[in-house]
């Protein structure tokens, strides 16, 4: 969601869609793929548009198959982002799932996972849940942090970071961020690694790099 044209073009959600299954995770419905047995466990942010998107549970399928617990939650409340809906036009619709609301959900959800053993977790997100991630990564909650076309984040979001992978991936042009926030970044020393949405790493090099 880096702008109006991916809200023209919504992705059509389908609650039963990838190879996995739904589960409360922490209190929180969630998608889950992957063995429950691994150690390393990682913590995917949907979008506005929520978990039930099929491209990304594909996804997650995918990164489960590299040997990862892949946890992807609602943090929506079964509301995700409608552009159809007339009367709840996006910045209406955030007053009601803010970022900040996203981040405290998904904390029940990380020490659920730290219960049943897991020794890593890594978070993914995309746009809207680059926020939720952030804040995430300032509690020390998750060890590393991989931030796709993130929306509404800031310099001042990420200052303190300590000890944390950070990487992102950030396209050509994005209304809800800062176009000199790359230079920000590299100006303040933050070790952060940046692809162009023409040449994109993949995710498992993000993961595993």
């Amino acid at each position: 969601m880096s702008g109006p044209p991916c809200c023209s073009n919504p992705p059509t959600l389908n609650p039963s869609g990838g190879a996995g299954h739904v589960d409360k995770v922490g209190g929180v419905d969630s998608y889950l793929t992957g063995s429950p047995h691994s150690k390393l466990a990682v913590l995917m942010v949907s979008d506005v548009f929520g978990y039930e998107v099929p491209n990304l549970r594909k996804l997650a399928d995918k990164v489960a198959a590299a040997g990862y617990y892949v946890v992807v939650p609602d943090l929506l409340d079964g509301e995700p982002f409608n552009p159809q809906n007339s009367n709840r036009p996006l910045p209406v619709w955030l007053k009601y799932h803010g970022p900040d609301k996203g981040s405290e959900a998904a904390k029940p959800i990380i020490e659920a996972l730290k219960s049943k053993g897991v020794s890593a977790i890594a978070s993914v997100c995309f746009c809207w849940g680059a926020k939720v991630v952030v804040e995430l990564a300032k509690s020390k909650l998750i060890q590393t942090a991989v931030l796709m076309h993130p929306s509404f984040i800031s310099l001042d979001d990420i200052r303190g970071f300590e000890r944390l992978r950070l990487k992102l991936l950030i396209a050509r042009r994005m209304n809800y961020l800062n176009p000199f926030l790359p230079l920000e970044f590299t100006a303040f020393g933050l070790p952060s690694h940046i692809a162009s949405a023409t040449n994109p790493a993949s995710l498992e090099s993000h993961l595993t790099s």
